[in-house]
């Protein structure tokens, strides 16, 4: 349903605003108050008297917008220009919360509307009781997107009418407009407030085919515990994908429906990625609280059971050898479970078990194993993307399945063989056993994180294996995703405050090995605080909007924004035709010998080149000769070779 009440010209002044009313209380699925009902008759009103003089449109009240969760209170169709109309009734000022609600609004419809990618659209937000309007001054974007305008209700159909009179399109067909595709491309926090909110996928996702492929990865993985169910198996499913390709959105999913459906199965999200944990149960937390009334408290609780630290799983179970009571467990980032040596120096530790002698994939198997009857374990591995020592990778899982698990079921795609699984090469003769079934649909191999931008995964691929040419022929497929180069932090920040519109979030990241940032006023060491710096608006210091707290690959791996700028220290410097790692120790740059080392920093980049949406600046400093541990030297040729990927300079604030 795109709208509770749809009228051409003739309809809206033929109906009363009594059946106006009537078909809106009709669709509308929630308790009518008495604010909502004269909010609704005081638009009405305003609408009919700003669209008399229009010769024809089309409007619609109450315009889902899926994405978002929200209904725009009114969409107006003239030739082929929509304008959005948000009203505060009952308010004489537009604050800034509202102006970016209707902007929002606008650009979901030209960013994930298909009906909408080439068309002008005019948010307007109308401020039932202001006495005059801001100054009324259309600006349109490089895609047709207008700023705001904050109208007082005695301007708007001037306004209307003024904007209009340069889209005239007689022929144009709103109703084939209204039923064009809507392919949502959720962040992952906005993805996590919709299913845990029991919306279904479909309602916030994609439905091209690029994206058909995440609903038959879920239907795998369905069928799979389905079977294990009914047959008394134990069964095992690894999702492996591109960054941002919806492996965790995959996850949440089918945690979210098998608890709704299924609850005897008490199934859970686990994730090792403690920031991911962090921001996702604040998310929820703050969504469900909001939403129901109920005391943040109480909703916290709810939420930790649902979304847990794989960490704390693993020490509940570990001086027990009773069964957990989860029978389907959801492991995100499992490539980032620890090794034998990993586990057993921790678990010694910082948890007083001497004895603890298997890795986390083993010990996590072996208790999932106690079930006497069935139990299946979802793996989400995500290629490339182990980013710090003793992280144990595909290869630590097959190791534990071959050596102990011999009677599990294992479901997989033959990709696991591609380089950025297979660590140790034993993928191949791991998926000959007749313990393996293979399918192509447990792989996601396009990214839906950067909806303007597929082919970004090969792009930054290309660029960290040093193949400047490869890189340079991916960098021109991007179409409408801008990567820019700079040497001027102030520039890159300017940039990122400029570009970003409505709620759009923007920030800075780095390496944690970026050490020698800090003379640019970076402190990597510093650290975030996730929740805060992804969650909090605006007016909140410690948020990534602020452009001072620069997050690691630690903090924002599994998660996104909109705009990032990535800031390249020495750590990973290009020279002599190659990338080259170092670790800065005391007062010096030490070359990095050691191949999982050098493999985890450079993945390390790959994670903060991954996390844009929709554009991204990529800040290398211009060093100092008068401090040996940034000569310009460090920076000048990996700034070269940036450039020789296709990347353009900014031009300087």
């Amino acid at each position: 349903m795109r709208a509770y009440y749809t009228a051409d010209r003739d309809k809206f002044y033929k109906d009363t605003p009594e059946h106006i009313m009537g078909e809106l209380a009709l669709r509308h699925r929630h308790d009518l108050e008495e604010n909502q009902k004269g909010a609704w008759l005081q638009q009405i009103a305003i609408l009919r008297g700003a669209l008399k003089e229009a010769s024809d449109f089309t409007l619609y009240f109450e315009f889902s917008i899926p994405r978002m969760g929200k209904r725009a209170d009114a969409v107006v169709v003239i030739g082929d220009c929509i304008f959005v109309i948000e009203f505060k009734v009952g308010s004489d000022t537009f604050d800034r919360h509202a102006i970016e609600q209707v902007e929002d609004y606008a650009l979901d419809l030209k960013n994930f509307h298909e009906g909408s990618h080439g068309l002008s659209i005019v948010p307007i937000l109308v401020a039932t009781k202001a006495a005059a309007s801001r100054d009324v001054q259309l600006e349109l974007a490089l895609d047709q997107v207008a700023k705001p305008l904050c109208l007082a209700v005695i301007d708007l159909g001037a306004v209307i009418r003024m904007i209009a009179a340069h889209h005239d399109a007689p022929f144009f067909d709103t109703v084939k407009w209204a039923a064009s595709g809507y392919r949502p491309t959720p962040t992952i926090v906005e993805a996590a407030r919709a299913l845990y909110a029991r919306h279904e996928v479909a309602d916030i996702t994609r439905s091209d085919a690029g994206a058909i492929n995440l609903g038959r990865t879920q239907d795998v993985i369905a069928g799979v515990i389905e079977n294990a169910k009914a047959h008394h198996r134990k069964s095992i499913c690894f999702v492996t994908g591109v960054p941002g390709a919806g492996k965790t959105l995959a996850g949440l999913n089918i945690a979210t429906q098998r608890s709704e459906r299924h609850a005897d199965e008490h199934a859970v999200f686990l994730s090792g990625n403690g920031p991911l944990v962090d921001v996702l149960r604040e998310a929820l937390t703050r969504d469900q609280a909001r939403r129901t009334g109920q005391p943040k408290a109480h909703v916290e609780r709810k939420v930790r059971a649902f979304i847990q630290n794989i960490h704390k799983f693993r020490d509940e179970y570990v001086h027990t050898s009773a069964a957990p009571v989860e029978h389907v467990v959801v492991f995100d980032e499992a490539q980032r479970a620890w090794t034998q040596a990993k586990a057993a120096s921790f678990m010694q530790q910082k948890r007083g078990v001497a004895d603890f002698d298997m890795s986390e994939p083993e010990f996590l198997l072996s208790v999932m194993d106690r079930h006497a009857d069935w139990c299946t374990v979802v793996c989400l591995i995500g290629g490339g993307q182990e980013i710090n020592m003793g992280e144990a990778g595909m290869s630590e899982w097959m190791a534990a399945i071959r050596d102990r698990f011999p009677h599990w079921a294992v479901h997989v795609s033959a990709q696991i063989e591609q380089p950025d699984y297979d660590l140790n090469h034993d993928a191949r003769a791991f998926i000959a056993t007749e313990q393996v079934r293979l399918h192509d649909d447990l792989h996601l191999g396009v990214s839906m994180r950067s909806f303007r931008a597929e082919t970004l995964s090969d792009f930054i691929s290309h660029l960290l294996n040093g193949d400047a040419g490869a890189a340079r022929q991916a960098h021109e497929k991007l179409e409408n995703y801008p990567i820019h180069l700079t040497r001027d932090l102030a520039a890159a920040r300017h940039w990122l405050r400029t570009t970003a519109r409505g709620s759009e979030r923007y920030g800075l990241v780095a390496s944690s090995g970026a050490m020698r940032l800090r003379p640019e006023g970076l402190h990597v060491k510093a650290g975030i605080d996730p929740p805060n710096w992804f969650l909090n608006d605006r007016s909140d210091i410690r948020s990534s909007f602020y452009l001072e707290d620069v997050a690691s690959e630690f903090d924002v791996q599994g998660l996104e924004l909109d705009y990032v700028g990535v800031c390249w220290d020495a750590d990973l410097r290009y020279v002599d035709d190659g990338w080259h790692c170092y670790n800065f120790k005391g007062t010096k740059w030490q070359s990095v010998n050691d191949r999982f080392r050098r493999l985890y920093l450079r993945n390390a980049y790959r994670v903060i080149l991954t996390r844009a949406r929709q554009g991204m600046v990529i800040f290398v400093p211009s060093g100092d000769d008068g401090d040996h541990t940034r000569p310009k030297r460090f920076y000048d040729e990996t700034y070269a070779y940036l450039e020789s990927c296709g990347l353009k300079a900014l031009p300087k604030c």
